[in-house]
């Protein structure tokens, strides 16, 4: 099956259990808001009070997640399914309606005088530390109760509305290739063909595309960092920057040595590209149309079954755990594959721990990039099969984290497919390991770069398509300098990653270079101790939702906030464009 099985979490919208779900979670909501109205008035009984708000919360969430991840899922593989948007808005209403309680319970927890002596005596309060602290830390943020109610309501009809038309606009998106009409994914999906005419084409049709719904998606973008503005002043955070920072639980120095770093082996990347560009005959520099392009004489082109054959192969050489998850994904149907008409681009994978699932959506198109994409979202899945192990209030991880897992699974990949690979196939995969890790540094600190400057001009005015062009442009030049043709550049980068869309979280950019790097520090301790050092991986992966970044990172033995870190595992990329440039002379 090329198509994901939904049926674990309902069999239709018409179904009596997703049926009986809406009406169980108006009740349960209406219940926990009853209860935190009248429990969050004194410190009497608070640890049962704690224990019990908990418990509700956690049962209202595993209904309410349910169901929703049964709408959005159906919604990301067909656009146009109007039955699920109907849905999917209706259950954001309903958690909309969780605001109250939830704001109730953060305000009250502050307040209780005595928080750390009840932890210490009582073993499950304990278990919620440091969500609990987290909470403390946090009120400071907090509005009154009826304006984070206000704003929740808003926010539905405000960015999650118009995040909602820019997956639509991009996900219908006409694209005129050749004389046939294809899909934006597919269309892009052509930047990694081995013809180069074909390669050129489709990105002049990807360009022609964009301008039909530029100036729509640009009122999006408008209005969801407007938004986050406006909400991050009143909150009293210092820039939207700062918010995505304290969401991640990590220390700012830690961020900027992290940025620090990745500007300093900026050098390294461009000498990998320009040597690109000139294998491919290009004079000044690469453009960006071959940015993808496969190289080497091996450009094996893989079904889906070869490629979830070769993960196997590959994750097997981490822990059988791993190949079975990997095997259950494809045996319990959890893929969606390839692309189709209504399907959003990109990929991504949702971690349901109602029935301790995942599901994961790719665009699978056959090239070992691909292939290299389905190990990334495994490895989400396998970050979600050991946090179901925990509670689900500890089982909330941020940004930087989310990415660990995901990034370890590609080198895994990557670094098993290279151990025996003949010279020409060496160079296959040794060029695909560092057009993602170029991606990751380079291209990502482009976006983290446009996207401050996006905030920082939404203060004063709004941004039309050509102002939003220029910025993605400069940002660009910035990040890749001359390696990359200037002629040759991709101006609408910024309507099609639906990463800038989310209000209620920017900056989704720097967590994948953090989990590169994170994944290439862990991966140098795990060839060092071998199998030993599985189960503290695991540790690690479970305890993302309930410690910073910083103390996660301390149970592997690993030092982030030290721009010594980040340098020695950008040394394990160098290592690859050198041995990239020996082998390509």
């Amino acid at each position: 099956m090329k198509k994901w099985n939904l049926d674990a979490l309902y069999t239709s919208f018409d179904s009596i259990e997703f049926q009986n779900a809406l009406v169980e979670t108006e009740k349960m909501i209406s219940d926990l808001t009853e209860f935190a109205s009248k429990a969050f008035i004194d410190s009497n009984d608070a640890v049962n009070k704690i224990n019990t708000y908990l418990e509700k919360t956690e049962k209202l969430r595993k209904v309410l997640v349910r169901a929703y991840m049964y709408c959005s899922l159906n919604l990301s593989v067909d656009a146009l399914n109007e039955e699920a948007r109907e849905y999917l808005n209706k259950m954001q209403q309903l958690s909309a309606k969780t605001t109250l309680s939830r704001t109730l319970f953060s305000k009250w927890v502050p307040t209780l005088g005595n928080l750390e002596e009840l932890i210490d005596n009582n073993d499950t309060l304990k278990e919620v530390e440091y969500y609990l602290n987290r909470i403390v830390g946090g009120s400071r943020y907090l509005l009154s109760d009826k304006e984070e109610m206000l704003l929740s309501k808003l926010q539905q009809t405000g960015s999650t509305a118009w995040g909602q038309l820019q997956s639509e606009l991009t996900a219908t998106l006409k694209v005129d290739y050749n004389g046939k009409i294809i899909t934006l994914s597919e269309v892009r999906n052509l930047s990694s063909n081995k013809d180069p005419k074909v390669r050129k084409a489709a990105y002049e049709a990807e360009l022609a595309a964009y301008p039909k719904i530029a100036q729509s998606v640009a009122y999006a973008l408008n209005g969801v960092k407007g938004e986050v503005n406006t909400l991050c002043d009143l909150r009293g955070f210092e820039s939207a920057l700062d918010q995505a920072i304290y969401q991640s639980r990590m220390e700012k120095s830690t961020l900027d040595a992290l940025i620090e770093s990745m500007k300093e082996y900026l050098p390294h990347f461009h000498k990998y590209l320009r040597r690109k560009g000139e294998l491919l005959g290009h004079k000044n520099g690469l453009p960006y149309y071959d940015i993808f392009a496969p190289m080497g004489e091996s450009s094996k082109e893989f079904t889906i079954e070869e490629a979830m054959d070769y993960i196997f192969d590959n994750f097997s050489t981490f822990s059988p755990e791993l190949e079975a998850l990997a095997r259950r994904a494809k045996d319990e149907e959890w893929i969606d594959y390839t692309p189709r008409q209504g399907k959003r681009g990109g990929a991504f994978c949702a971690n349901i721990h109602s029935i301790k699932q995942s599901r994961i959506m790719t665009n699978f198109s056959g090239s070992f990039s691909g292939v290299i994409t389905l190990a990334h979202e495994l490895g989400h899945a396998y970050h979600g099969d050991q946090i179901f192990k925990e509670r689900l209030v500890n089982a909330s991880y941020t940004m930087p984290v989310a990415e660990t897992a995901s990034t370890f699974c590609e080198t895994i990949v990557k670094n098993a497919a290279l151990k025996d690979a003949e010279k020409a196939e060496k160079i296959t995969i040794l060029e695909q390991s560092l057009k993602g890790s170029t991606q990751v540094v380079v291209d990502i600190l482009s976006r983290f770069i446009f996207e401050g400057e996006v905030f920082d001009k939404r203060k004063t005015t709004p941004l039309n398509p050509r102002m939003l062009n220029e910025m993605m442009i400069s940002a660009q030049k910035t990040a890749y300098g001359d390696s990359l043709d200037h002629d040759y550049l991709m101006p609408y980068a910024w309507l099609n990653k639906g990463h800038y869309y989310r209000g209620g979280l920017s900056f989704y950019n720097f967590p994948y270079a953090f989990g590169l790097l994170f994944a290439k520090g862990i991966y140098a301790e795990f060839i060092i101790q071998g199998a030993p050092f599985v189960e503290k991986i695991n540790l690690l992966l479970r305890k993302t939702g309930q410690m910073s970044v910083e103390d996660v990172a301390s149970l592997v033995g690993l030092d982030i906030s030290s721009r010594e870190f980040w340098n020695s595992s950008l040394d394990v990329v160098v290592k690859e464009i050198d041995l990239f440039l020996e082998l390509t002379k």
